[in-house]
């Protein structure tokens, strides 16, 4: 038995997989507290869930951030208080085996090329769009983390090939830097944009819903959204060549994206074949979760039971 579990801001979950089979999943509200609080809690829920399964697995975390290898502290963190502990070696010493502990977006990747909408590609990059911009990438069913385990992390490399107008208005990013690919591609983003303007408030998918419905002014930011998409993932395509990349989080709901993407990205990159695929994810918002859970292989999860 594999169990994943996948720390949030506000909520924290945790699945147990039999193969790829869920059997248990339990979802509490993140202790708000402390660090302390919140290993407690992710201790609970293993300790929990084996004596309602009557079985011990393995346990992989997935965490908005990552662990240096370096020091072996957790860094990158937007949950600022997870910043500057040893998450992994302090939850493994609270259930007493070793656990292990990658980005939430590399689970999520992880997952949608394990058994999701990549399952039969080589080469996966992993995006999440919602509140921020992350990314990940998979080979071969194994996640790959770099020498300062950051791969994958594109949000935060400049915008490509930036237009007059996008250099003049290069929004501010939380990172300290401008004219991040997250800050122009985020839903936080998108919704700036659109706001500067038309100076009306919209979330993302309100904003993609009022130019499908004909509204001139959510048209034009969403067209510029697409192209800075797609721009953006064609450097990806030209590092990478990935069989398929799958997109998740908030915005990988605006079904446009699939149809708008691929020519966009394919006229933008060195890719003079053909689109390179791009699909939505396939487990939702339970697909960083499953991915902690696919941290470990069946045989390595069996050998803890």
């Amino acid at each position: 038995m594999r169990l994943g579990i996948d720390l949030g801001g506000t909520k924290t979950e945790i699945v147990a997989l039999d193969g790829s089979r869920p059997v248990l999943r339990e979802r509490v509200a993140t202790p708000q507290s402390g660090y302390d609080e919140v290993i407690r809690c992710m201790r609970d829920l293993v300790l929990g869930a084996e004596k309602t399964l009557g079985r011990t697995g393995s346990v992989g975390v997935a965490i908005p951030g990552s662990i240096s290898r370096g020091t072996g502290l957790v860094k990158n963190a937007n949950a600022t208080r997870l910043i500057a502990h040893p998450l992994d070696r302090d939850l493994a010493a609270a259930i007493a085996r070793p656990v292990r502990v990658a980005n939430d977006a590399n689970c999520f990747t992880l997952s949608e090329a394990s058994d999701g909408a990549a399952e039969d590609a080589d080469i996966v990059f992993g995006v999440i769009v919602g509140t921020g911009c992350g990314g990940g990438v998979s080979v071969g069913r194994r996640v790959l983390s770099g020498a300062h385990g950051i791969a994958g992390e594109w949000g935060h490399s400049p915008l490509p090939a930036p237009r007059p107008g996008e250099i003049a208005t290069s929004p501010r990013c939380y990172c300290g830097r401008s004219g991040c690919i997250e800050a122009w591609i985020s839903g936080t983003g998108l919704a700036a944009d659109f706001k500067r303007r038309s100076g009306r408030s919209l979330a993302g998918p309100e904003i993609a819903a009022a130019a499908a419905s004909g509204d001139t002014e959510a048209s034009a930011t969403m067209e510029d959204f697409y192209d800075r998409f797609a721009r953006s993932l064609a450097t990806v395509v030209n590092l990478l060549d990935p069989d398929a990349i799958v997109i998740g989080g908030g915005l990988s709901n605006i079904d446009a994206l699939y149809v708008e993407l691929p020519a966009r990205v394919e006229r933008y990159a060195f890719t003079p074949e053909d689109c390179t695929r791009i699909v939505k994810n396939r487990h939702g918002d339970s697909s960083g979760v499953r991915g902690a859970a696919w941290l470990w292989s069946e045989a390595e999860a069996a050998a803890m039971g």
